[in-house]
């Protein structure tokens, strides 16, 4: 019988890192909750209340419906760096207003690359060591189409389609059917209200994730999609002509149960999410966040947060910049972590088009 190192340390710390700890344990393809844009990176990933650019495709689709226009940005950022040189995470996304469809379409590309990994087999060379018989390359990918429609003037909403493909590894193991390589689908839904009662404020949610399980081996070994509820406010403390700052808090909420009798199916799990464990277990669950951006003159950006999980033991501080020239944008996010913290010195950088 062969053996297959798939990496496995290397995929549990992406699993769990690049979803900053959000329940490992408990999910598969957690590429899908890492947070793409430097923008909202630098304000503690609190952004699904405000949302108001291409990349509202990832945080709340409900935000392409006050959208004019048509922008793409793109992302890219070395993953992990503190463990490993070979990672990286890129995300594009696109959004165009259309007028004859009654709103916003969008989409995006997510891709993960988790680097080279090595196949063994039993036998050993002359040193005691596995025999080395191939490499192969494991990365996680996901597209995404958006559409965002007023129901009011103050009332958005918007949904998701997504297919993801994960990659792990092209080989089985043993006499296991299937292999590394597995494929789903899902659906995010969002809403985004901007109130009437007090300009500047916005309250937003998203569902993303509901779909069924991913199997790469069989179906009884079948793995839930990360179904998350995000819910947050945002309010614009400064709203003049040069001077613009806003303050955002998201709390996020993993929709995955799992029992005696395996997972929860995700449409059963965003209800027994809320009762399987006690009312304090569920506080400590929450991962929460809050940031802030200050704009002058529409072209100087400079952004702060806090990213808070006291689950995962998962606390830093964030901070980014951004610069705006004609319809250029190009935005900065870094990740404060303690120093050995896996997440230290993550950098993040954005290119935003809008035209």
């Amino acid at each position: 019988m062969k053996k297959f190192f798939v990496s496995a340390l290397v995929v549990i710390m992406v699993v769990t890192l690049s979803a900053n700890l959000f329940a490992v344990s408990q999910a598969a393809v957690l590429f899908l909750m890492i947070s793409p844009g430097a923008r909202a990176a630098g304000m503690g990933e609190a952004f699904v209340a405000l949302s108001d650019d291409a990349s509202a495709v990832f945080w709340n689709p409900a935000g392409l419906a006050f959208q004019q226009g048509k922008e793409i940005t793109l992302m890219h950022s070395n993953w992990l760096p503190q463990l490993v040189s070979d990672m990286f995470y890129d995300f594009v996304a696109y959004k165009q207003n259309v007028p004859s469809l009654g709103g916003t379409i969008g989409g995006s590309i997510t891709f993960l690359n988790m680097g080279e990994q090595t196949q063994t087999g039993e036998q050993l060379d002359e040193s005691g060591n596995p025999i080395v018989l191939g490499k192969f390359q494991s990365w996680d990918m996901a597209v995404t189409l958006s559409y965002a429609t007023k129901i009011s003037s103050n009332f958005g909403f918007g949904v998701n389609a997504k297919y993801i493909y994960s990659h792990l590894s092209p080989v089985g193991a043993g006499a296991e059917q299937g292999s590394g390589v597995a494929s789903s689908f899902a659906v995010d839904l969002g809403l985004l209200y901007k109130a009437s009662f007090l300009k500047g404020l916005s309250f937003g949610m998203n569902l993303s994730n509901l779909g069924p399980k991913i199997t790469y081996v069989d179906a009884a070994q079948a793995d839930p999609l990360p179904t998350n509820l995000k819910l947050g406010v945002a309010y614009k403390v400064i709203d003049t002509e040069f001077n613009k700052l806003t303050i955002c808090i998201d709390t996020n909420k993993l929709l995955v149960v799992r029992n005696e009798n395996g997972t929860d199916p995700f449409y059963k799990a965003v209800f027994t999410a809320w009762t399987n464990e006690p009312f304090s277990t569920q506080m400590r669950e929450l991962v929460s966040s809050i940031g802030a951006e200050y704009v002058y003159n529409k072209m100087i950006f400079l952004r702060a947060g806090y990213y808070y999980d006291e689950e995962g033991r998962v606390k830093y501080p964030s901070f980014g910049a951004g610069l705006q020239y004609s319809n250029f944008r190009f935005d900065f996010g870094y990740i404060a972590a303690e120093q050995g913290h896996p997440l230290s010195d993550t950098m993040r950088f954005s290119l935003s088009a809008a035209f």
